[in-house]
């Protein structure tokens, strides 16, 4: 089962100067240096999110002016969205809300799973998400998520998921190369060739683009303006695409723009 939650992100300290005349003995006598204080980066979201279900892509012909534009066109399972926890800063240390997607068989969860279920008296749900918010106050455990009242046409949203595996490709593929002649006695076609110097450095750079294991990471796509909301159909066309195959798990949340509803601090 894929249980996932949003991750909070965090920075680890560095070591401070040692300070003249103050000693920190460890193991064996050693001196070391006191560590900083953990500065942890919050990262709000814009407001609360749902899960959806990545269905294919389609053309939509706009019945305002007959232009085509190309769509996203994104599902919900049965279950919907539903908020299963609600953490504060007093009891959790920040403010967020857990939301449970796609409803499964009780048997596909373990009894620790269906227990933090059924205290916010959710059904059993595959996929956990947090969206950190500034305010959490308007939230209830149990309570179901609509699309059509947290978003409308003409919306700016953020979508994440993960992309297509590739599995391991060239450089021309992964990193747009260029190919080396095919004529005149060449014999480097699509070879990558020279990745630096032999005697200085005397080695390979850190990050130097070669040939590797291409996608299947999670990437986000910033924002992408929601065409049409379907609610008899229960489907939302989104413009441009979004990462991933047909049946991907999405989270989609408000697009962060800042000074409109992020701080430019």
């Amino acid at each position: 089962m894929a249980m996932a939650a949003a991750s909070i992100g965090g920075a680890l300290g560095f070591l401070a100067p040692r300070r003249r005349g103050v000693s920190f003995s460890g193991a064996g006598g050693a001196r070391r240096r006191p560590p900083l204080a953990v500065v942890r980066a919050a990262s709000y979201e814009a407001g609360v999110g749902v899960m959806a279900t990545k269905v294919g892509m389609m053309t939509y012909f706009d019945p305002a002016n007959g232009k085509p534009v190309p769509v996203t066109v994104v599902g919900f399972r049965d279950g919907g969205n539903v908020v299963t926890q609600i953490k504060t800063a007093a009891t959790d240390g920040y403010d967020s809300v857990q939301v449970g997607y796609h409803g499964v068989r009780e048997d596909k969860l373990t009894r620790p799973e269906l227990g933090h279920l059924g205290k916010a008296g959710a059904p059993p749900l595959r996929h956990l998400q947090e969206f950190r918010l500034v305010a959490v106050d308007a939230f209830d455990p149990g309570q179901e998520l609509e699309f059509n009242e947290l978003f409308k046409e003409g919306d700016l949203v953020d979508v994440s998921a993960k992309t297509i595996g590739k599995g391991f490709q060239g450089g021309i593929k992964r990193h747009n190369f260029k190919r080396g002649l095919m004529t005149h006695g060449s014999k480097s076609h699509r070879a990558l060739g020279s990745i630096g110097a032999g005697t200085t450095p005397g080695r390979v750079y850190k990050g130097k683009k070669m040939p590797g294991r291409m996608g299947g990471t999670k990437t986000k796509i910033r924002k992408l303006k929601i065409v049409r909301i379907d609610n008899d159909l229960k489907v939302v066309m989104i413009k441009g695409a979004i990462p991933g195959k047909q049946g991907n798990l999405l989270r989609i949340t408000p697009a962060k723009i800042v000074g409109k509803n992020i701080p430019k601090s």
